[in-house]
């Protein structure tokens, strides 16, 4: 063997780059992520959301109830809607659509001059204890916003507040995480699994050399993907139905909605991301890549689903892309199931974007596959 030879490591190197340079598509995948990432983490994510959707119901308007909105809204927090029910306030947080319901009650103006101290009732859909957080703690700075409002005798008692805020944190009282993070943790289990598993499907075929024999077969695209995608599914729903047990057995997670509708809805989800894994599977030319378009994948459907920051502290553009994200609305349909009890009717707004997904990616992935067989 003869001594080292820069000559002979200079040819390696040159043969190896040729190599990266001969695919494409993975290095603007490995330049892509981090960039990706830098932009996520910099402008989407905000531990501190504001804005937050809320509802209004006040009996009779007067000027105290309007100093008091104005406050409210002056701490950022809250993005207040004047509501015309309790009805529609009872619709609006079953389904997400509201964070808080404010309700100030009748003759509010009367007893604040006698000194009564009124309560002024907030609902607060604890589900996500960490969106509302900081807005319930402003809530401590507000009660005195009336003081120069009030009659000269009323000015002069300063031994009560003029009035107090109530906060009943819904479907969470306790505000525990776990009852957050375990439904989320569901969607994010099933997504990792499923996306993984499907991703390689065919280039798996292919690099083994065994995809010759599969399109020699008088089979249809379409049938080729749900036989790829149907085994897998009762893989995710075995994944489910243990992290259900354990959650309700050890960390006392409530299940208040339908477990049959869960699981059919949650079964649309796992398919949805079979057919995501599929596609990638298609269009990658090897597993390398399909693996990394996985990998580039989860890292937004983690993080603007609001299953680890919450989605109303994102911005609109934020907002936007987790709304086209099948885990977002998979993840509310667990939380409000699970812990509100919602029915059809309450996900159902959740529902189908998840199936128009679904739909989406399996017509992709046919094109393409159509495409191999030329």
């Amino acid at each position: 063997m003869s001594t080292f030879s820069f000559r002979r490591l200079f040819a390696l190197l040159h043969k190896e780059w040729l190599q990266v340079l001969r695919d494409p598509m993975t290095l603007r995948l490995i330049i892509a992520l981090p960039v990706m990432q830098l932009l996520l983490f910099g402008y989407a994510i905000n531990s501190n959301p504001r804005d937050l959707p809320t509802g209004l119901l006040m009996a009779q308007p007067s000027k105290y109830e309007r100093t008091i909105v104005t406050a409210l809204r002056n701490t950022g927090y809250y993005k207040i809607t004047t509501l015309s029910s309790e009805a529609e306030a009872e619709e609006g947080i079953a389904e997400g659509k509201l964070l808080f319901v404010i309700n100030i009650p009748a003759n509010f103006d009367r007893d604040v001059d006698r000194g009564e101290s009124p309560l002024i009732l907030i609902d607060a859909d604890g589900t996500d204890p960490t969106a509302i957080g900081n807005a319930t703690a402003a809530l401590g700075g507000l009660t005195n916003v009336l003081n120069r409002d009030l009659p000269p005798i009323r000015q002069t008692q300063t031994a009560t507040t003029p009035f107090q805020f109530a906060v009943h944190a819904r479907y969470n009282p306790e505000q525990l995480t776990a009852l957050n993070v375990v439904p989320g943790l569901i969607c994010d289990v099933l997504m990792m699994s499923t996306l993984m598993l499907t991703t390689l499907a065919i280039t798996r075929e292919r690099e083994r050399g065994t995809m010759e024999n599969l399109l020699a077969m008088p089979v249809r695209p379409i049938e080729v993907m749900l036989a790829k995608i149907t085994p897998y599914i009762g893989i995710g729903y075995l994944q489910v139905v243990i992290i259900l047990t354990v959650s309700a057995l050890l960390l006392q997670l409530p299940i208040h909605g339908s477990v049959a509708l869960l699981l059919l809805v949650l079964g649309l989800f796992i398919a949805s991301n079979l057919a995501l894994g599929i596609t990638f599977s298609t269009v990658a030319a090897n597993q390398m890549q399909a693996q990394q378009m996985a990998q580039f994948t989860m890292l937004p459907f983690m993080l603007l689903s609001g299953f680890i920051f919450p989605f109303q502290g994102m911005p609109a553009w934020a907002r936007f892309i987790g709304e086209a994200i099948p885990m977002t609305h998979a993840m509310r349909i667990v939380r409000g199931m699970l812990l509100k009890g919602n029915g059809p009717a309450e996900i159902l707004p959740d529902v189908w974007p998840i199936a128009v997904f679904m739909g989406v990616t399996v017509s992709v992935a046919v094109w393409f596959y159509r495409e191999t067989l030329d």
